[in-house]
């Protein structure tokens, strides 16, 4: 029995059937790959009766209905014959029967609406905020969009100051953010006083939840790119994020639940990758221990979120937003944000911010330790205030453990215990007196 597994670009099927054009089509449109025709869902090879029409028919057939060259060959394995279609990427796009198919991950799709628009473009080698935009000239654009973009870009030094003394004209050009005689998408999304008259969608909506259903007031950002990322930070920051008071001497010191700038990467990430096809606004729900961003979008083809978890190549959905965004200094170019985002909450003992996708989109979701946090983790309900206290000061000892809860020191032992071997705390330091847990995560 083989012991090869199905994959991105490898397909097993047990019998030929018309409808696998569409994943030809498919391989040809995204990173190419084979097709074994004559093997089950598990690898094994269950053979072909019709293998020598197939062998000359196949090329012929996928030639004249799209246009491409396949390569097709026989394989046999214990007696048994099977077929092995190699199918190479195209740098331009391939359809089957007017229909445009792509592979991504393990599924194969049919292409339409704005997801075919896209595709289409980055086939011409152009991406959606590289479209000229007719009938929009600089003089359109906000001055204060302007204005703010040089006094970034002036402190990050990743502009010539010269440039930065030049027309808004001259300006955009040197940005590349014109095609021609023309604005790009880009151009108008980041400096346009209304950018919504081009592009649906094209703010950022805050609300605080007191449960997923319970609404309890909201706010829209509205404006150029630029300045949707000041004040949408301003917001977060005074009138949603409620700050935990401490003092030092009689210094009070206010420190808001989420570090400023792990929640700044997440909203620029979210403003840089967005689909602006898709025509939904950037959503950002805050809840009393949590919060999290939402924006319409995927990962590039062939990454995991693990790729987030590590250094990576930044690939941007929006590259010439991106590009800006790095000129005024917002971003890093070299696909840092999330490790950044990871470090920042590490370093003021919160967990990890999660990554994921869920309804077409992709969430950066941020929370705190509190009960309903470790609850949530399957944890008991007597061992919560042991990790409390951990995440609140960074450690916590066995004597502490008896302090805090008034226990015994073999319930402290025994409670430590048990968090460590559920994976929820780890032993540092010398066995005995000097031997302290931190949370796993930090």
């Amino acid at each position: 029995m083989s012991t090869a597994r199905e994959q991105q670009n490898i397909e097993w099927k047990e019998s030929w059937r018309e409808e696998y054009f569409k994943w030809i089509c498919g391989f040809a449109n995204a990173q190419g790959g084979r097709i074994f025709i004559g093997k089950n869902d598990d690898g094994r090879v269950v053979g072909l009766s019709n293998i020598r029409k197939l062998l000359e028919d196949l090329p012929n057939q996928v030639r004249d209905l799209m246009g491409i060259l396949v390569e097709v060959n026989r394989h046999e394995e214990a007696g048994l014959e099977y077929l092995e279609i190699v199918v190479e990427p195209y740098p331009y796009p391939i359809s089957y029967r007017g229909q445009y198919h792509y592979r991504s991950g393990s599924t194969k799709q049919e292409l339409k609406g704005p997801a075919l628009s896209a595709f289409l473009l980055q086939k011409q080698g152009k991406r959606w905020d590289g479209v000229p935009v007719p009938s929009v000239a600089a003089a359109d654009l906000s001055a204060e969009a302007f204005d703010l973009f040089r006094q970034r870009a002036a402190k990050s030094g990743r502009v010539d100051e010269q440039v930065l003394h030049d027309s808004n004209e001259a300006l955009l050009d040197n940005l590349n953010l014109v095609d021609g005689d023309y604005l790009k998408r880009a151009a108008v999304l980041l400096f346009h006083p209304n950018p919504e008259k081009f592009v649906t969608g094209a703010y950022v909506k805050i609300g605080f939840f007191a449960t997923d259903d319970d609404l309890r007031y909201q706010d829209e950002v509205h404006g150029p790119l630029l300045l949707q990322v000041e004040r949408t930070l301003d917001l977060l920051q005074t009138k949603y994020a409620k700050a935990q008071v401490r003092y030092e001497g009689a210094s009070r010191i206010e420190e808001p639940p989420f570090p400023a700038a792990a929640l700044r990467e997440a909203l620029l990430n979210a403003l840089a990758h967005k689909d602006y096809s898709g025509g939904t606004p950037v959503q950002i729900s805050v809840y009393e221990d949590r919060l999290q961003f939402w924006n319409e979008g995927h990962l590039p083809d062939s990454w995991t979120v693990e790729n987030l978890l590590r250094k990576h190549p930044s690939k941007p959905f929006n590259p010439d937003v991106a590009n800006t965004l790095f000129r005024a200094g917002y971003i890093e170019s070299w696909g840092r944000g999330t490790i950044k985002m990871l470090n920042e909450c590490r370093t003021v003992h919160l967990p990890a911010p999660r990554f994921y996708f869920e309804a077409s989109g992709f969430i950066v979701a941020f929370a705190e330790y509190s009960p309903a946090y470790w609850q949530a983790q399957g944890v008991r309900a007597d061992l919560v205030p042991v990790l409390l206290y951990t995440g609140q000061h960074g450690s916590i000892t066995n004597t502490l453990v008896q302090q805090q809860l008034s226990v015994s020191k073999p319930t402290a032992t025994r409670y430590l215990s048990e968090l460590e071997k559920g994976g929820w705390l780890q032993k540092s330091g010398k066995t005995g007196v000097g031997t302290q847990y931190t949370l796993l995560d930090s």
